[in-house]
């Protein structure tokens, strides 16, 4: 039992760290985006719905149990369902980061780019956190439906883009899902900045040498 404790103890207190730090870069704004942990007993930790990442408090994090039950904390958010679903398709995730953050958007709403893998691997970090990013289509925000679509991608990717909406990114830790969320915001920053140049990304042989 102290063990447990503790763990959801530093659980608690990485999700604030993480969640000030994202959000005073500017990776997230005003009372958007959500991340979640999941501790040895498969109980959930996740940022309850109206909270600003800059501002959490540890001890009013929402608490889910293994099969998805609100058993304490404040009120869920409403995309608690989007973390619930890519916990189930990716079976060794410690946690998921869900953000709003600006140019993954704005990659989101361009037309004409591949919907299997939105983003060219303009760099072997991109490749090696983030890998495919698959676009799930566009669902209202706390559609049901959404969940879904979110779990046929994330078989395959433990990042996928939501259309019009942001990315949601799974890892085996909070600071991996944190770093890959980072790479793809940067990432797709580039690829804006790249548009209507010729550019040079990696092969592909050079990014399976990466994947392998």
């Amino acid at each position: 039992m102290t063990a447990i404790l503790s763990e959801e103890t530093r659980l608690r207190d990485e999700i604030v760290e993480v969640g000030k730090s994202l959000f005073d870069r500017l990776f997230t704004f005003g009372s958007t985006g959500n991340i979640s942990a999941r501790l040895s007993n498969g109980d959930l930790l996740m940022t309850p719905t109206n909270a600003s990442l800059g501002t959490l408090d540890p001890a009013r994090l929402s608490t889910f149990s293994a099969e998805g039950v609100h058993i304490g904390g404040d009120k869920p958010t409403k995309e608690a369902f989007l973390h619930q679903c890519m916990y189930c398709e990716r079976q060794t995730a410690g946690a998921v980061v869900h953000l709003h953050s600006t140019h993954a958007v704005a990659v989101s709403i361009l037309d004409g780019l591949n919907p299997d893998d939105l983003l060219p691997p303009l760099t072997a970090y991109y490749v090696m956190r983030v890998g495919r990013l698959p676009l799930v289509p566009y669902f209202p925000p706390g559609d049901a439906a959404l969940a879904e679509a979110v779990g046929l991608k994330a078989r395959d990717s433990h990042a996928v883009l939501l259309a019009n909406h942001g990315p949601v990114v799974a890892g085996k830790t909070l600071r991996e899902a944190q770093y890959a969320t980072e790479e793809l915001e940067e990432t797709a920053k580039l690829f804006l900045m790249l548009r209507g140049s010729a550019i040079r990304p990696l092969t592909e042989a050079q990014a399976s040498a990466l994947r392998s």
